[in-house]
């Protein structure tokens, strides 16, 4: 079963400049939650038990995000903001934790996951991109039917989107072979 997740955050979010330039790109703002919590949270319904966040100096509001903050849950309380401060005071479901590792000088998505190799070990894993937020096509979240194709055949999964030619120096490149998958597939 796979249970851990290998989420880059090191990265300058260059496609996301110029608020990126002082916010994390995963700290950016999507209603009322940063970016980084959707991501975590669909992980988190897929089985996932333990978040590797490979990080930089920088980001580390990122890892703040999913940290106590006792002066802040102490003014909810005295407040009386009962719903807040749960939020707040356990971003996470319990048996779900989250670890970082810096990753270093920046060297490209291959060694950003390559820094939680000792995380991970020998165990099967999931890389999830936090840029990028998919919007599931039906009630099944796309990183849940890609573990659960894992586990029914033994064989990596890749979700992969069309980009314009134009655009293809931003993103990670995938070369399939034979047809292409539908748009919103994955191969």
């Amino acid at each position: 079963m796979i249970r851990k997740a290998v989420i880059p955050v090191a990265g300058f979010g260059t496609r996301m400049l110029p608020a990126s330039k002082s916010i994390p790109k995963e700290m950016l703002p999507v209603v009322d939650r940063p970016a980084i919590a959707y991501v975590v949270d669909e992980a988190v319904r897929a089985g996932i038990t333990e978040i590797i966040l490979v990080s930089h100096a920088s980001k580390s509001a990122v890892e703040n995000y999913f940290d106590g903050h006792p002066e802040l849950e102490a003014q909810l309380e005295a407040k009386g903001k009962t719903e807040l401060l749960a939020q707040v005071r356990h971003p996470l479901p319990d048996g779900v934790q989250v670890v970082s590792v810096r990753q270093g000088p920046p060297l490209g998505l291959g060694h950003a996951v390559h820094a939680a190799h000792q995380l991970v070990g020998d165990e099967p894993f999931v890389v999830i991109l936090p840029d990028v937020l998919v919007d599931a096509l039906d009630d099944t979240d796309d990183l849940t039917a890609m573990v659960r194709r894992f586990e029914e055949s033994g064989a990596a999964q890749i979700m992969v989107e069309a980009v314009p030619d134009d655009r293809v120096d931003q993103y990670g490149i995938a070369e399939l072979d034979g047809p292409s998958p539908a748009p919103g597939a994955s191969a």
